[in-house]
């Protein structure tokens, strides 16, 4: 039977205003006008994903505000506290979703795909998307301790050979600490739980099968305590095991309420069934008075162990960059970014371990960037190797999702960038991975002729979702700028001149017709800026016009345009010393704060130091940075919880702190802050990839040389730079030969 002929359009018009609604044709015609035309509206894995994250909302909404005597997670007991800055009315939303503490942290193996996720009070999310393990303690006294409920809390990571992330919580002479950590048993990953808990009067250590996560309602069907009272067997999935047997043991369901009220009932009962999916459990083992109880609880991991070389972290980190400078934490920061970098690039390249634990290119661009730099080259390698497979084979169009033109752009520079890093010949398959790509570029860009302000641009489409509706974004059109060079300087070395000719043509055209639209934003703004897109005033998306300075490094570092949008972002767009982005995201945003301190950085601009320290500041107990930041809880209030490419850009930030890549030179210690020259200690970092070879630099007092430093550089070359800077921000630089190998600053601390 054919369809088509069918008057769909009447049909859906005629009933929804039989029903009283608003015709949604003509509606969404009205949302269309908002927006350029484009040939995606949105993405489908954008609406997709939004219709999941909603659909669990509506269950939130449908189970958690008329049952609030629940122990619920830490972000929801937040949202819900008419006294807590995180309070969100509930009133006419359709959806309970967390908008306020979106944080957690992800525990794992360097070989391992399985990342097991932690809350910010210590709620243990084994498996991806699924339900949780939660610990209490139950005073004789009647005195609770419910980790989510308690404002404060002692949360760390400890950066060993495990990985471990710990919580503490305490209260009126109850204890808890929690260590949750993923090990390699007989072959196989496991979690292992590891509980303490003191109650002074007496009482019980509570384990609680939770059907939720920090997203909300995940749902328990059915669960049952084995004969020997060590572990439950959950919906016949998945298994949790107790080193020693449950003194007592509770079920409920959602008819009869949370297991939490019922844990001073006389009967016990080993089977929870809940045909709602709410099946609670409490596994309940006894606290002498004035004494401590351990547990240890392990959950078998699902997912194989990966090919990869590296079989723990000892082993998995030898042989990338040391960084050492006086401040402990932005040690710390660097050490734990390079675990959770090394996390998320096990079998493929993830921007998140629980919301964003698909992949983009344009994140895996910048978390690869990150692997180069750290000198993780064949990690880099493994996650690229998977790039062409995701190319059209007709098109050339790099596809993660549809509409964003920024992905073939990115994928043809992280793949050039490997090249340059490393000095390996290219397989043919990334070969011609590139020039489909850049052929790709070239068909899809409009028509330069066509008359309109746009000319010339690619189309408009969706890009980066935090620059706000489709338009024709220039952040589009710098990657693309920036995939045809590189990629004509992959092919031209590896004798494809003729097609290097044609990318460079193309891309010394695209750059004109960016040129002649800056010159009319520019008249139309009044100075020299940058703004989203040529139809768009100076709003927070010009963020994105910073990607031509960093990291692409396509215009001057002394571009007066994109330093005026610097300027611009540094004056209006920020909150508590980072970016605010207002759109979409609405919260603080650690990397695109960190492109704008790259930016600045280049430009010998010492502001770039105060935002790197605003984002240090803004990182979580546990060293991580949610995607975006609510302004008043500084939860994350976007995105994953634990935002991989903000780890990404924190390492690269380091990096390019001591030793970028600038032209045909190396410019040393420009991100260095007077405090850490101040303190008179040795400082160091590498041996990190360049485009001349790998490269160590290590700055310590200069000996006899009263406020003066010693700048020294030990490298690898492949071939020589033509000379070397040391130039930190609000410093005279120094320039040097690369033969040099060392050179002295004067440098004097700010009055």
């Amino acid at each position: 039977m054919r369809w088509s002929w069918l008057p769909w359009r009447f049909l859906i018009r005629r009933a929804a205003r039989a029903h009283g609604f608003l015709d949604p044709l003509a509606l969404i015609a009205r949302l269309q006008r908002f927006a350029q035309p484009s040939e995606v509206s949105e993405p489908i894995e954008l609406l997709r994903a939004g219709v999941v994250f909603h659909a669990r909302g509506l269950i939130n909404t449908r189970v958690i505000q008329h049952n609030l005597d629940w122990v619920w997670p830490y972000w929801i007991e937040r949202q819900f506290d008419p006294a807590s800055d995180a309070f969100i009315p509930r009133a006419f939303s359709v959806t309970h979703v967390n908008l306020t503490h979106r944080n957690w942290t992800a525990v794992g193996r360097p070989d391992h795909a399985g990342l097991p996720i932690v809350d910010p009070r210590g709620l243990v999310t084994p498996f991806y998307d699924g339900p949780s393990l939660d610990a209490w303690v139950l005073g004789d006294d009647g005195e609770r301790l419910y980790p989510s409920r308690e404002t404060h809390a002692s949360q760390y990571v400890e950066l060993n050979d495990d990985g471990a992330v710990v919580t503490e919580v305490v209260r009126n002479g109850l204890r808890l600490l929690t260590r949750a950590v993923v090990r390699r048993e007989s072959g196989r990953a496991v979690l292992n739980l590891h509980y303490e808990a003191r109650a002074q009067s007496g009482g019980d250590l509570a384990l609680a099968l939770r059907p939720y996560n920090p997203e909300g309602v995940s749902f328990v069907h059915h669960a049952v305590l084995g004969d020997d009272a060590r572990g439950w067997r959950v919906d016949g999935d998945w298994d949790v095991r107790f080193d020693a047997a449950a003194d007592r043991h509770y079920v409920s369901d959602y008819r009869h309420g949370d297991v939490a009220i019922h844990l001073d009932d006389p009967d016990a009962a080993s089977v929870a069934d809940c045909d709602t999916g709410l099946a609670t459990a409490a596994a309940l083992f006894r606290i002498e008075p004035g004494g401590m109880r351990r547990l240890s609880v392990r959950v078998p991991l699902k997912e194989a162990d990966t090919t990869a070389a590296e079989g723990d972290w000892h082993e998995a980190l030898a042989g990338t960059a040391r960084f050492d400078v006086p401040d402990a934490g932005v040690r710390f920061l660097y050490d734990n970014a390079l675990r959770t970098v090394m996390l998320h690039t096990v079998e493929d390249c993830y921007p998140g371990p629980y919301t964003y634990k698909r992949f983009w290119f344009r994140d895996a661009a910048f978390i690869v960037h990150a692997l180069l730099h750290a000198g993780l080259t064949g990690r880099a390698r493994r996650m690229l190797d998977h790039f062409p497979e995701r190319q059209h084979r007709t098109t050339g169009y790099f596809h993660s999702q549809d509409g964003e033109w920024d992905a073939n752009g990115e994928a043809m520079w992280i793949l050039a960038r490997y090249h340059e890093a490393t000095g390996e010949t290219l397989p043919e398959s990334w070969l011609h991975a590139l020039r489909r790509g850049g052929r790709w570029i070239a068909r899809k860009r409009t028509d330069p002729d066509g008359g309109t302000a746009h000319a010339g641009l690619l189309p408009a489409g969706f890009s980066a979702e935090h620059f706000g509706p489709n338009d024709y974004y220039y952040w589009d059109d710098y990657w693309a700028v920036a995939g045809l060079e590189a990629a004509a300087g992959v092919l031209e070395g590896h004798g494809d001149g003729d097609r290097a000719r044609a990318f460079r043509d193309e891309a010394v055209e695209l750059r004109g017709t960016l040129e002649r639209c800056h010159e009319r934003d520019a008249g139309r703004l009044g100075r020299p800026l940058i703004p989203a897109s040529p139809y768009r005033r100076m709003d927070a998306g010009a963020v994105g016009a910073l990607v031509a300075g960093y990291p692409l490094r396509l215009l001057p570092a002394d571009d007066a345009r994109l330093l005026g949008t610097a300027d611009w972002l540094m004056d209006n767009a920020r909150v508590h010393g980072g970016f605010f982005q207002d759109m979409i995201h609405s919260g603080i945003n650690a990397y695109l704060t960190l492109h704008l301190a790259q930016v600045l950085m280049r430009a010998g601009d010492p502001r770039c130091h105060e935002l790197m320290r605003a984002v240090a500041g803004l990182a979580t107990p546990t060293g991580q940075w949610p995607e975006a930041i609510h302004p008043r809880t500084l939860g994350g209030c976007m995105g994953d919880g634990q935002h991989v490419w903000a780890a990404a850009e924190w390492l690269v930030y380091l990096r390019d702190a001591f030793v970028r890549e600038e032209g045909e030179r190396l410019v040393l210690a420009s991100g260095v802050p007077p405090q850490w020259f101040a303190a008179g200690e040795p400082m160091s970092f590498g041996p990190t990839p360049t485009r001349f070879g790998p490269v160590t630099v290590d700055i310590r007092p200069a000996t006899g040389h009263n406020g003066a430093v010693e700048v020294c550089w030990q490298a690898e070359w492949r071939r020589r730079p033509e000379g070397v800077d040391i130039a930190p921000a609000g410093v005279a630089s120094v320039r040097a030969r690369a033969e040099d190998g060392a050179a002295t600053l004067q440098w004097r601390a700010p009055a």
